[in-house]
């Protein structure tokens, strides 16, 4: 099997066959930038380590992501018996999205790219066909991913910059400024480096944590930077700081399938897999920000749970076609949060996230508004 046939079939599925990354797809052996991946099954990771190209190339040259990191486990660097525990922490994206952020972007031949995640290398890999290398700065707070994704950028001749960064902090003097910054990982408000960053006329990218909303900003000569939310939507990992997540609310989650509610009532609406319901999770996001779902569908039952760090959570169950019995405690009601936000949908025909306007400030509060609708994140 040639990996090059495998990456002209992935270039015909994830881009346009007049767009300018169908080149960069197709010339990017996207299987060298992941040698392993986790994947989930049940309740567990099982690592993924190919030893033939019979069983890499079909899900290396896929349009999926691979999630390379569990926890603090790297995949390239676990044994087969390893099975970590807590959130995906680095993936290899999908490259139709990869190529997606970079079109928002507006990319102009000559620009100079900050690529903001690096993970796998392979983003960075296309950005620096497209551009060349020089043009390309890649940075992750992972300096084993920035190592790694420098060596298999080599393998294919390619030498962008590639450094361990925390994006979310100031950024190298040296690095000067972009014409482009694009972000693979999800933010909650933009770190104000990014705009110091960013040349004046210069175009943002980037995903809000917790929703599916993808920003766009173009800098102004004040330093603030005005854009929209695009109707497009796209999922990244948080940013993160450190080696893992916080610890988040998956205890209080979990307890919330059996204990009985401080409160107990009947909901106005089905219950909802809020997770898959990406508008009205983007909705919530941005409203009550960091709730973590679960949902099961037993037939007969649906079941839905909500739970917050700050100790409150809800539990929606539903059966034989009746509206849900709804527990609920802690400090905040979560599930009248979500019926208020339906509500608005019902009377309204559709959320107002998508499509907003957006005002971030050189500080990097982030304005959102459309119509009479306001939110400060």
């Amino acid at each position: 099997m040639i990996w090059e046939s495998s990456a002209a079939d992935l270039a015909s599925r994830a881009t346009h066959r007049s767009s300018r990354w169908r080149g960069p797809v197709a010339r990017t052996p996207r299987h060298l930038f992941v040698p392993a991946w986790w994947e989930a099954e049940g309740d567990r990771w099982e690592l993924r380590d190919p030893v033939n190209e019979d069983q890499w190339y079909p899900a290396a040259y896929a349009d999926r992501s691979l999630v390379t990191r569990v926890g603090a486990l790297h995949a390239d660097q676990a044994k087969p018996d390893d099975h970590p525990t807590g959130r995906p922490t680095s993936s290899a994206t999908l490259p139709s999205l990869v190529v997606r952020m970079f079109q928002h972007a507006r990319i102009d031949d000559g620009d100079q790219l900050l690529d903001v995640g690096t993970g796998s290398g392979y983003g960075t890999a296309l950005a620096a066909h497209r551009l060349g290398a020089d043009a390309v700065t890649s940075i992750d707070v992972d300096p084993y991913l920035t190592d790694a994704a420098r060596d298999r950028l080599a393998m294919v001749g390619l030498h962008p910059t590639v450094e361990a960064v925390d994006g979310t902090g100031p950024l190298p003097a040296k690095f000067g400024q972009f014409d482009r910054i694009v972000a693979t990982v999800a933010v909650r408000t933009v770190p104000p480096s990014w705009l110091t960053g960013l040349r004046t006329g210069g175009r943002l990218v980037t995903t809000i944590a917790g929703t599916s909303l993808i920003i766009t900003a173009e800098k102004r000569a004040d330093g603030a930077a005005v854009g929209r939310v695009e109707w497009d939507r796209a999922g990244f990992m948080h940013a993160r700081r450190g080696d893992n997540y916080p610890a988040g609310a998956s205890g209080l989650l979990a307890a919330a399938h059996e204990i009985d509610g401080e409160e107990i009532t009947t909901g106005p609406y089905p219950v909802v897999d809020v997770a898959n319901a990406w508008d009205l999770d983007s909705m919530l996001g941005v409203i009550a920000p960091g709730i973590e779902h679960a949902y099961r569908d037993e037939g007969y039952r649906r079941i839905a749970v909500m739970a917050h760090a700050d100790g409150s959570w809800a539990r929606a169950t539903s059966g034989g076609g009746q509206m849900p019995t709804v527990h609920q405690g802690g400090p905040r009601r979560l599930w009248n949060i979500l019926d208020d936000i339906r509500a608005h949908w019902l009377e309204h025909g559709e959320l107002p996230a998508r499509g907003a306007r957006v005002l971030i400030t050189p500080e990097g509060e982030t304005r959102l508004a459309r119509g009479k609708w306001r939110a400060v994140l």
